[in-house]
């Protein structure tokens, strides 16, 4: 029985993903706002800290290839979105206290 993915599997992979210019993962940098799972199909909405981001393009297709590896899944939709707007107060506090170190 081939199981479709769940949002828990989608969290883990995405928590993988580094930012290349901050080098903390993207989840505690506050860039993903949803997962969602329908069976296999699978929808991610994300924002960038700008909207002219220079890693915007391969933190996309980052996501896209990392939740099309997991076992089970169907489409992927990756929705990049600016509204709300990404702001510090997204960070977790683990990339707070990450670049709290780096001044």
């Amino acid at each position: 029985m081939n199981s479709s993915p769940d949002t828990e599997a989608v969290w883990t992979v995405l928590r993988a993903i580094p930012d290349p210019e901050f080098g903390i993962n993207i989840v505690d940098l506050g860039l993903i706002y949803s997962v969602e799972c329908d069976g296999p199909d699978i929808t991610v909405v994300m924002t960038l800290t700008t909207p002219n981001c220079p890693s915007g393009g391969w933190i996309h297709e980052g996501i896209r290839r990392a939740v099309e590896g997991l076992p089970g899944a169907g489409r992927v939709d990756v929705q990049l979105v600016f509204d709300p707007p990404w702001t510090p107060e997204m960070l977790s506090e683990t990339a707070q206290r990450q670049l709290g170190d780096r001044g």
